[in-house]
Formats: C-alpha cells, structure tokens, sequence
C-alpha cells in the first residue's frame, strides 16, 4: 500500500532507444519495474498530457492521414505470472520522409477489458517529453511497453483490484497523438 513502483518505459525508435522513468505513488499491486536497454533517457509523460501542435507531422508534402498507428503483443496468450509486451508501431505511408513527435507525451498504452478501462501508461506519469523523428517513406517506428498486470486510474490514486486472469480477455489500443490503433486481444491466465 502506497509503496513507490518505478516503473521503466523502453522505447525503441529507429535504432534509438529512449528510457522514461514513471513514478507511480500510490499503486500496490504493480509488480516491479521492468527496463530495456536504452541510448538516451527522458522523462516520461504525465496524466496532463495533451496532443501539442507538434504531434502533426511536418515537411515537405506529409500527410497526416497517411501515417498509421498499430498495436500488437508479443504473445496470444499469458501464462499467470508472465507479463505482456505491448508495442505501438507508426507506419509512415507517405511517398515523403515525414517528421513526427514520438515522445512521451504524445503515446498511450490503453487497456481495457469490455467498458472496464483496466490500465492506461498516462496514469501516473510524470514529465511529458517531446520527440522529433523523421520516419522515410515505408517505414516505422516502434515503442514497447512491459505492462507489470496492474490497474490505473486517472489521477494515479491507489487502487487495490487487479486484473482477472483464468482465461480473461484484454483489449490493448494504442495511441499517437490523435492517431489510435486498431484493437489487439490478448488473454490472460
């Protein structure tokens, strides 16, 4: 009971890797903090986080419509006690390099379980960072997000209850600034 998690955000971009810190005060059921390796570290986003105009890519002929935001687990289906790998990816499906704000403060890693909203990585972050990559034509990017099963809430309050396991289903989406991914279910046992 509120015992501090530090909790290690790896974000890997295009052979950069940023490392964010998440502080969470006041969540009991966390798990521990999980960390991959990283080239630079930044702070990590906070609940405050809103879209920036910078979250837009930029450049020459870039189009927003364009740019795709994917999520994806690294496994169907969890055995209890092994954690999921939740990994957001931007597709760039302009004919022109596209400059756009990957950081912290624009990314979300949502997790619901039908209208329970179980998790969500904005929750109790602290220090929304910015960052400017220029995706080329056809390619992407990706962040990964090691969830430790445990549930959130706006503003970062404690809260006791966990997920369900036993067969549950999961529902990860994640977001890019305005950009919000198709759903991907994973199950938890």
């Amino acid at each position: 009971m509120g015992a501090a998690l530090l909790l290690v955000i790896a974000v890997a971009f295009g052979g950069f890797a940023a490392v964010s810190s998440v502080v969470n005060a006041g969540q009991s059921n966390s798990g521990g903090g999980t960390a991959l390796s990283g080239q630079e570290t930044l702070p990590a986003a906070g609940p405050e986080t809103t879209p920036s105009p910078s979250a837009t890519p930029t450049g020459n002929g870039c189009e927003q419509n364009l740019l795709t935001v994917t999520a994806a687990t690294d496994k169907a289906s969890y055995a209890e006690g092994e954690n999921p790998l939740l990994t957001l990816k931007v597709t760039n499906g302009n004919k022109v390099p596209c400059q756009v704000n990957i950081g912290t403060s624009q990314m979300e890693f949502l997790i619901t379980s039908g209208s329970d909203r179980i998790f969500s990585s904005t929750d109790c972050q602290t220090d929304p960072t910015e960052l400017i990559k220029t995706i080329a034509p056809g390619q992407s990017e990706t962040a990964n997000f090691p969830w430790q099963r445990n549930r959130t809430v706006q503003g970062c309050a404690p809260i006791e209850a966990k997920p369900g396991a036993g067969g549950a289903y999961y529902v990860f989406t994640a977001r890019l600034a305005n950009k919000t991914s198709p759903k991907a279910v994973f199950q938890l046992n």
